[in-house]
């Protein structure tokens, strides 16, 4: 797998203050209606700083998307390998992709609003070192969901069915979620996050 060496957060680096802020403006905005001098003015610099940094809006961009995927393949690794039970790993790997900030939702909004962007080769050096890296997350992020059912099955936990397209529907339908949720909305994450959670028993379990 592609690995980013992320560069070194000095004292002086604005990079994560960078990131924070695209990350709100692209998430409440959009991508595409956020200007790039407005993140740089929300982070106290000038828009040419921001090139130090990144080469472009779309630079950003990806690395969030790259960085986000990254975060969710950790934390499913983290809730799922203490558990024994493959029932309880189902369940576990569901609460966690659901045990997030609201910095976290907007990552998340972000990264699902703009998978496609991941399907084709960029120009630029940079932005493809990201696309690649994030894209190979993705296939990682899937073969864990497609590893855990399959462990299930040969511990006769799960009927036996097609690992892979179980695994990418249950990952389908907890992302989904991001598409529409919002914090301020009339439903709490942790109500849905149990409504998902029972639904993805129910259709591996069953």
């Amino acid at each position: 797998m592609t690995r980013i060496l992320e560069p070194e957060a000095g004292p002086r680096s604005k990079r994560a203050a960078i990131l924070a802020a695209a990350v709100d403006c692209f998430g409440e905005t959009g991508f595409e209606a956020t200007k790039w001098s407005t993140v740089a003015e929300r982070v106290g610099i000038g828009q040419t700083a921001l090139y130090h940094y990144f080469e472009s809006k779309t630079h950003c961009l990806l690395t969030i998307m790259r960085l986000e995927l990254q975060r969710s393949h950790d934390r499913f690794v983290e809730a799922t390998e203490s558990a024994d039970d493959p029932v309880e790993a189902l369940r576990a790997g569901v609460r966690a992709a659901y045990d997030v900030s609201e910095h976290e939702v907007l990552q998340m909004r972000i990264l699902q609003n703009h998978m496609d962007l991941l399907s084709g080769a960029r120009k630029s050096k940079r932005e493809e070192a990201e696309r690649i890296a994030a894209r190979q997350l993705v296939q990682v992020v899937e073969r864990d969901w497609t590893n855990l059912l399959v462990r299930g099955m040969s511990q006769g936990a799960f009927p036996l069915r097609d690992a892979q397209l179980l695994g990418a529907s249950v990952l389908g339908l907890i992302v989904s979620v991001w598409r529409w949720y919002r914090p301020a909305g009339p439903t709490p994450l942790s109500e849905i996050g149990e409504l998902i959670e029972g639904a993805c028993v129910r259709m591996i379990a069953s």
